[in-house]
């Protein structure tokens, strides 16, 4: 009986001495007061019994080095744990590090996940590979459904891709894909009305908005890398508003794709048809302007420009050239001094 009462006093001893078990929200809390070795401490127990939320942050906090040394790796490895789960913004948090890593087609596995449930930087990205059939087969409707999501949900960038994608993309396929979108933007209403009321999840806000390298083309445009992730915490929405919370974007270094210079050989006009196309622009003077400028850093200076009022906009061209050839390697140089360019069949 003494060993009993002996192990009683004890055991209650332990109790009174041992701290409540830390949640993910004990985490959440500590990482905002910037105490970044408790809220990795809160969230370890969580993440290796199969949390997605903890798993998550824990991979936030590799990428970023808070807390412990930066691991990329690390990060991917947590990532990929909550992405299994289903967690959304692991997926697209997987999906874009997978991505800069040159592993486009495992990366793009997981932003079709995240941009089906309505992730709209993982729409963004999803949207350019339809588009230019990158690792995804072809779909102009589709893409231009997934472009005008990320818009809609505030992704600079994919404003100026629709803009590209108007000039190329087929009538009745945008019809199809604005079709398409009402349908994607009624289903990410009705998954986010059966969440309302419910717990959200405490996570830290993921990447930012990703940049590009130009805008989007018939060839091969790809965003460039993300920029790390913001340092503040997720706020969840009330429950009597279904919209997520825009993130503020991050205080980072622009990430800027390396470039090719072109050669600085004039390129002269021949006689045909072809002709490249340099854009569309609000107004005329805009497009002269932008002609001015590109055809002295591209040595286009030979070449005729034309100025064709669409709707509100107007399309610059420049030719003409002899050959598709010809006109496509106009468009090298064009490219190389950061403007889009594409060949216009005769």
């Amino acid at each position: 009986m003494k060993n009993v009462i002996v192990g009683c006093a004890l055991a209650t001893a332990l109790i009174a001495t041992t701290p409540a078990f830390s949640t993910v929200k004990d985490g959440v809390d500590a990482w905002v007061a910037g105490d970044y070795p408790r809220a990795l401490a809160a969230w370890r127990g969580p993440a290796s019994g199969g949390d997605p939320d903890a798993q998550f942050n824990l991979g936030q906090a590799y990428l970023l080095g808070r807390g412990v040394p930066a691991d990329a790796n690390a990060a991917i490895e947590w990532y990929r744990k909550a992405a299994a789960a289903g967690h959304e913004q692991a997926q697209a948090a997987l999906g874009l590090q997978l991505f800069q890593r040159g592993k486009r087609d495992e990366a793009m596995v997981w932003l079709k996940k995240a941009a089906e449930s309505g992730e709209a930087r993982a729409q963004y990205v999803v949207g350019t590979a339809y588009f230019n059939g990158d690792s995804l087969p072809k779909d102009w409707a589709r893409a231009y459904a997934y472009m005008t999501r990320a818009k809609a949900s505030g992704i600079g960038a994919a404003s100026n891709s629709l803009i590209q994608m108007d000039q190329l993309i087929p009538e009745s396929q945008k019809v199809a894909g604005l079709s398409l979108a009402r349908e994607m933007e009624r289903t990410q209403q009705l998954r986010a009305s059966d969440s309302a009321g419910t717990d959200a999840p405490l996570t830290l806000r993921s990447a930012v908005e990703p940049r590009v390298a130009g805008a989007v083309t018939q060839t091969s445009v790809p965003p460039s890398a993300p920029p790390p992730p913001s340092s503040q915490p997720w706020k969840a929405p009330a429950a009597k508003s279904a919209a997520a919370p825009k993130p503020a974007p991050a205080k980072v270094a622009a990430v800027t794709p390396a470039v090719v210079k072109p050669k600085r050989a004039a390129i002269t006009p021949a006689a045909g048809g072809w002709k490249i196309q340099l854009g569309a622009f609000s107004s005329a003077d805009g497009a002269k302007t932008a002609w001015a400028g590109t055809a002295a850093k591209a040595g286009l200076k030979a070449l005729t420009p034309t100025y064709t009022v669409v709707g509100a906009l107007t399309r610059l061209q420049a030719g003409p050239f002899a050959s598709r050839a010809a006109a496509d390697q106009a468009c090298t140089a064009v490219k190389a001094t950061g403007v889009g360019c594409f060949p216009v069949v005769p």
